[in-house]
C-alpha cells in the first residue's frame, strides 16, 4: 500500500460513493463508483489486485484522493456519469469519438417546423429521434427524407430569404416555399407529422399512401406526378429496407452486444419498437484491457443513455454482464418509469442478443483488419518515400510547411507533423509572419523554417516545446524551387542534423529535391505521393484556418475602433461569443443582448451604430 495514502485510505468510509484520482497539477486521472468506498479504493494500492494495464499505472501518478458518498450506488452512478463528462479522465473507459451523438431533430413548436441534423438534445419544443453511431447515416436519412417529404430545408425559426422568392429547392421539389405562402400551415403540418410518424419506424401508412397516390395520378394520366410519386415510394422502400424484420412479440427493446479484445471494445445496439428492428448501431471503446463485461457496459451505458432523448422499458444485455441492479435503476430514474436491464435465457431475445454480440465480433475483426491494412498501407509509402528520396533512414517524423497570405495580409505560417505516417496533431504549430509587408511567399517561407530551427539549435528549459526539441527526417515545403531554396538557405544558417529537404508543387505534384535540375514525378495512385499530398494539404489547411482566424481578429478591431460603449473587456465578450466579423455583423438585437457581459442598453446601441453605419 502506497504509505502517503495509508492514513487517508483507514479513514475512508465504507458508504456507496464516487472516487477521483488526481495528478501532481491537479487534473483528474480518473474516476469511478463503489458499493463500498473505502475496500474499492484500497484495492488500487495493493500488489496483484487488478489487471488492467492502464490501471496499474495509476497509482504512481496519484497524488491525490478525493470521495464523494452518496446515499445510494444509483445516486454514484449519476455522479459518475456527470464527472466523467466534466473531465473526461484519461484512464476511463471511453467512446473514441469524443463528440456527442448526431440526432434527427424536428422543431415542432416551430411555425413551419424544420427537420435538421443536430449533435445537442436540450431545447425545448424539439422532438428528437437517435442518438446515432454514425453522423454520414443521419445525412443520408434525411436527404432521402427531403426527397419524400418537401419540409423547408432552410435554417431559423422562419422560413425563407429576405428577397421574398422562393428558392433553388421549390423549383427541384424539395421544398412547397412556405416562406411565400404557397402552402398553408396546416398542410405543411400534415408533412411533419408524416416525417414524425415515419422517424418513429411506422413505416407502413406512408407506403400505403404513396402508393395510393400513384396508382391515382396514373389513372388519370398525370404520367410525370406518377413517375414522382413512384421514385418516392421506391426511397421510402429503400430507407425502411432495415426495419423489415417484425418480432412483435418481442416488443419495446433494446438488445446489446459485446465483444473485446485488447484495449479495444465494440458495443451493438439493436433497438426494436414494437417487435420492429429500425437500425443497428455499433460503437468503438478505448481503455477496456482487463475490465469486465459489466464494467464496460456500466461505463457505455452512462454515455449512451445518458444522452439519449428516450429509454426502452427493457435492455438485453449478454449473460456474463452481472449484477444489473444500479443500471436498471439509474436508468428507471432516467426514463421516469421501470426499466428492466437483464440476460434472456431462452427465445428470440436470446436469439437477437447472440446475433448482437456476433455483430459486435465481426465489426471489432473488421476494425482491426482495416487497422492492419492501414498500417501496411504507411510503412509502403515511408519505404517508398525513402527509396525515391535516396534517404539515409525511414521518415518517421515528417514536418511539412505552408504560408498563408491575402493580399500581403496578415500573413502567417504552418507546421504540421506527420510521426509513422500519422498525423501528430499535438505538434502542430503555428507562426505570425513578423515585419513583412507585400507579398513574398519566399521570405515568409525562410522566416517561418528558420524561427523552427532556431528553437532546435536552442532548447533551454523555460522555452522548451516537444515538438520543436525533435529532429525531423524529412521536411515537406509546400511550393516550388523557390520555396526550397529559401527553406535551405534558411536551415543552412544553424549547425543541424541531417535533414532530408523536399518540396512538393501543387501544379502537377512534382517533388523537388535539392541539387536536382528536374522534379522527381511519383505515380498518382502510389502511397509514398499520396502521404506527402495528404501532408501537404493538412499543413495548407492548417495555414488557412490560422489566416482566417487572424484576419476576423482585424476585422473585428477595426469595427470595435468605431463603436461607441465597447472597450477591451466587451470586446473579448463579442468576439468569443460570435466568433467571426461576418457572425457579429449578421447579429440581430435580440442576439446582442445575450451576449453574456454585455448590458442590453449597451447592445441595442451597438445595435443602432451598425445599422446607422449600414453595415447590418
Amino acid at each position: 500500500m502506497a504509505s502517503k495514502f495509508e492514513e487517508q485510505l483507514k479513514a475512508m468510509p465504507a458508504r456507496p460513493g464516487v472516487y477521483l484520482f488526481r495528478d501532481r497539477a491537479g487534473e483528474v486521472l480518473y474516476i469511478g463508483k463503489a458499493k463500498s468506498l473505502r475496500p474499492r479504493v484500497r484495492s488500487y494500492f495493493q500488489q496483484s489486485s487488478d489487471t488492467r494495464t492502464s490501471i496499474q499505472q495509476l497509482p504512481d501518478r496519484v497524488e491525490d484522493i478525493e470521495v464523494i458518498v452518496t446515499q445510494n450506488e444509483v445516486e454514484a452512478l449519476h455522479l459518475e456519469q456527470n464527472l466523467v463528462k466534466r473531465h473526461r479522465p484519461p484512464f476511463n473507459v471511453r467512446l473514441r469519438d469524443d463528440k456527442s451523438f448526431p440526432y434527427i431533430a424536428v422543431t415542432v413548436e416551430d411555425e413551419y417546423p424544420r427537420v435538421m441534423f443536430t449533435r445537442e438534445r436540450h431545447r425545448r419544443g424539439v422532438v428528437y429521434f437517435g442518438p446515432y453511431a454514425n453522423a454520414k447515416k443521419v445525412r443520408e436519412t434525411l436527404d432521402v427524407l427531403n426527397r419524400v417529404f418537401p419540409y423547408r430545408p432552410c435554417e431559423g425559426p422562419k422560413p425563407g430569404r429576405h428577397s421574398g422568392i422562393p428558392c433553388l429547392d421549390y423549383h427541384i421539389d424539395r421544398c412547397l416555399a412556405p416562406c411565400v405562402g404557397y402552402v398553408s400551415q396546416e398542410d405543411y403540418r400534415a408533412i411533419i407529422e408524416q416525417v414524425i410518424t415515419f422517424l418513429s419506424g411506422d413505416t407502413e401508412p406512408i407506403q400505403r399512401e404513396l402508393e395510393r397516390k400513384m396508382q391515382e395520378a396514373a389513372g388519370e394520366e398525370r404520367f410525370e406526378e406518377a413517375a414522382r410519386y413512384r421514385n418516392r415510394l421506391r426511397s421510402v422502400q429503400h430507407l425502411a429496407e432495415r426495419q423489415a424484420a417484425d418480432r412483435r412479440s418481442v416488443g419495446t427493446i433494446d438488445v446489446i452486444g459485446l465483444a473485446a479484445e485488447g484495449d479495444r471494445a465494440v458495443v451493438q445496439v439493436f433497438p426494436l419498437r414494437d417487435g420492429k428492428m429500425i437500425d443497428r448501431y455499433s460503437f468503438h471503446l478505448e481503455n477496456v484491457e482487463g475490465q469486465d463485461a459489466g464494467t464496460v457496459l456500466e461505463s457505455f451505458f452512462l454515455e449512451y443513455y445518458g444522452s439519449a432523448p428516450s429509454v426502452p422499458p427493457q435492455i438485453v444485455v449478454p449473460r456474463e454482464s452481472g449484477d444489473t441492479a444500479a443500471l436498471a435503476g439509474f436508468l428507471s430514474e432516467r426514463r421516469g418509469a421501470r426499466v428492466e436491464v437483464r440476460a434472456a435465457e431462452r427465445g428470440e431475445k436470446r436469439r437477437l442478443q447472440e446475433l448482437a454480440t456476433e455483430n459486435a465480433r465481426h465489426a471489432l475483426a473488421s476494425e482491426a483488419h482495416q487497422a492492419e491494412l492501414k498500417r501496411l498501407r504507411r510503412i509502403e509509402a515511408l519505404e517508398e518515400l525513402r527509396e525515391v528520396l535516396n534517404l539515409e533512414a525511414l521518415p518517421l517524423r515528417i514536418e511539412c510547411f505552408d504560408i498563408s497570405t491575402a493580399m500581403g495580409q496578415d500573413n502567417v505560417g504552418s507546421m504540421v507533423v506527420f510521426q509513422d505516417g500519422v498525423a501528430k496533431k499535438a505538434h502542430y504549430r503555428k507562426f505570425g509572419v513578423r515585419g513583412q509587408e507585400g507579398m513574398d511567399d519566399f521570405a515568409a517561407m525562410a522566416e517561418v523554417v528558420s524561427r523552427r530551427f532556431a528553437r532546435l539549435s536552442d532548447v533551454t528549459a523555460e522555452e522548451y516545446d516537444e515538438s520543436f526539441a525533435a529532429t525531423p527526417n524529412l521536411v515537406v515545403i509546400d511550393g516550388g524551387k523557390g520555396q526550397l531554396s529559401a527553406a535551405l538557405a534558411a536551415m543552412q544558417a544553424f549547425d543541424l542534423p541531417r535533414v532530408a529537404v523536399v518540396a512538393l508543387a501543387k501544379r502537377v505534384e512534382e517533388v523537388f529535391v535539392p541539387g536536382q535540375p528536374d522534379a522527381i514525378l511519383l505515380a498518382a495512385h502510389s502511397p509514398g505521393l499520396q502521404l506527402l499530398q495528404r501532408i501537404r494539404d493538412e499543413a495548407h489547411r492548417f495555414a488557412v484556418g490560422f489566416h482566417r482566424q487572424r484576419r476576423d481578429t482585424r476585422s473585428f478591431a477595426s469595427i470595435f475602433d468605431e463603436l461607441e460603449g465597447v472597450g477591451p473587456a466587451r470586446r473579448r465578450a463579442l468576439l468569443q461569443h460570435f466568433g467571426s466579423a461576418e457572425r457579429f455583423l449578421a447579429a440581430t438585437q435580440e442576439e446582442l443582448e445575450g451576449v453574456p457581459g454585455v448590458p442590453a442598453k449597451t447592445a441595442r446601441s451597438i445595435y443602432a451604430q451598425l445599422h446607422k453605419a449600414g453595415r447590418a
